[in-house]
C-alpha cells in the first residue's frame, strides 16, 4: 500500500457503511436513547429497498407501545420568515425547560438526484451537537408539498427514542402545510408583518388550519407594524368557522434578534395542550390521524406495487408513445393498463 493512502481506510470505509443489525438491536438502541440506532432506523424507513421496508416495518411495530407521550407540533411559514431561526432559539428555550427536543426538518430534495439539501442542520447553530436535541433534515423525494413519506413512522421513532417534543418543519410550499397538520397536534403559522398586506397573500385553509399565529421579527423599525397586523389578524380568525378542537386561534409575536416573546409563546402552547387534553380533543385527533394513516398507506402499497409489476413496466413505454402520437387518449391508456394490473 502506498505511503500516500490512509492504512486505516479500510476500517474507516466499514464503518461508514451500515450495520446488519436485528430488529432486536434496532428496537433496544433506540429505547435506550442510542441516536446511532434512531438515525440507521429512520435511513431504512427511507430507503426504497424492499428488505429494508420489511425490517423498518418490524422496528415500527415494536417501538409503537412507547410512542404517544410527545407534543407534536407543526411549523410553517411564509418565505423569509425566518423559520430556522425562530426554531434555533425556541428549541433552545425549551431544552432550558428540561426538554428533549427532535426537529424534522423537511428539505427541497434535489430535482436530479433526489437527495437532501440539508440546509436546516447548519443555519440551527445553537441546537446543532447540543445532545437533547436530535435533527433530522428529510428529502421531500417528491412527496405531497414536500412533505417527507416517512415522517409519521419517524415521529414514533422518535418518541419511542425519549424526545418529548417533536418538531415538523414544512419547506413552506403548497400543499405541505395540510399533510403536516394531519400528523401534528398543535399547527403553528410563523409570517411577518411589514412585507405588504399580510392578509391578502394568506390562503384561508392555512389560516383554518392554524392553532397559533406567530409574527416573528417584532423589533427595531417593525414593532408598530407587528402590532397594527396583529390586531388585523386576530380580528380575521374570528370570522373563521369554529375549529373541531374548540380552540380560538391566538396571535402572539416574537422576535429572534432580541430573543423576546417566547416566554409568552411557551404559556400559550402549554394553555393550548392542557385545553386539548381536558376536552379529550388529544386523544381523539390523534385516533383520527391513525386512520388516515391506515387509508394513506392502502393507497401508498397500492401505487408502489403498481409500478413494481413487471406487465405494466413492460406496457407502460408502449401506451406513453401511443398517447404522445395522439394514437389513444390517456384516459383510454389508463383504464388499459389499470385493467392489466388488476388481472395479474
Amino acid at each position: 500500500m502506498s505511503d500516500n493512502v490512509n492504512p486505516n481506510i479500510n476500517k474507516i470505509i466499514q464503518n461508514l457503511k451500515r450495520q446488519n443489525y436485528s430488529v432486536e438491536e434496532y428496537v433496544e438502541g433506540i429505547l435506550s436513547g442510542n441516536r446511532n440506532m434512531l438515525s440507521q432506523s429512520i435511513t431504512l424507513l427511507e430507503s426504497i429497498l424492499p428488505e429494508d421496508n420489511q425490517k423498518a416495518e418490524q422496528i415500527i411495530k415494536e417501538c409503537l407501545p412507547y410512542s404517544g407521550k410527545s407534543k407534536r407540533i407543526g411549523i410553517t411559514g411564509v418565505p423569509g420568515v425566518g423559520k430556522s431561526t425562530f426554531i434555533d432559539y425556541f428549541g433552545l428555550k425549551l431544552v432550558e425547560q428540561g426538554k428533549k427536543l427532535a426537529i424534522l426538518a423537511i428539505d427541497p430534495s434535489s430535482g436530479i438526484s433526489g437527495g437532501s439539501i440539508l440546509g436546516d442542520k447548519t443555519r440551527m447553530e445553537t441546537l446543532t451537537g447540543m445532545s437533547e436535541v436530535f435533527i433530522r433534515p428529510s428529502p421531500s423525494q417528491g412527496t405531497l408539498g414536500g412533505v417527507a413519506a416517512k415522517t409519521r413512522e419517524t415521529i414514533i421513532l422518535c418518541e419511542a427514542a425519549g424526545f418529548d417534543t417533536i418538531l415538523v418543519e414544512t419547506v413552506g410550499v403548497g400543499q405541505s402545510e395540510y399533510a403536516v397538520a394531519s400528523m401534528v397536534d398543535l399547527f403553528m403559522f410563523l409570517i411577518v408583518a411589514g412585507t405588504g398586506d399580510e392578509l391578502q397573500g394568506i390562503k384561508r385553509g392555512i389560516m383554518e388550519m392554524c392553532d397559533i399565529v406567530v409574527f416573528t421579527k417584532d423589533d427595531g423599525d417593525n414593532l408598530q407594524r407587528t402590532a397594527i397586523a396583529k390586531r388585523q389578524m386576530q380580528s380575521a380568525l374570528q370570522l373563521l368557522p369554529p375549529k373541531n378542537s374548540g380552540w380560538m386561534p391566538t396571535v402572539t409575536s416574537v422576535s429572534s434578534v432580541e430573543y423576546t416573546g417566547f416566554e409568552k409563546l411557551n404559556q400559550i402552547i402549554d394553555k393550548y395542550f392542557d385545553f386539548i387534553s381536558k376536552n379529550n380533543f388529544l386523544i381523539s385527533n390523534r385516533n383520527q390521524q391513525s386512520v388516515d394513516w391506515f387509508y394513506e398507506q392502502i393507497v401508498n402499497l397500492l401505487k408502489n406495487s403498481f409500478y413494481a409489476n413487471e406487465k405494466v413496466k413492460e406496457l407502460i413505454p408502449k401506451l406513453t408513445s401511443q398517447i404522445q402520437n395522439n394514437e389513444i387518449s390517456p384516459i383510454a391508456g389508463a383504464r388499459q393498463i389499470v385493467d392489466l394490473f388488476f388481472r395479474h
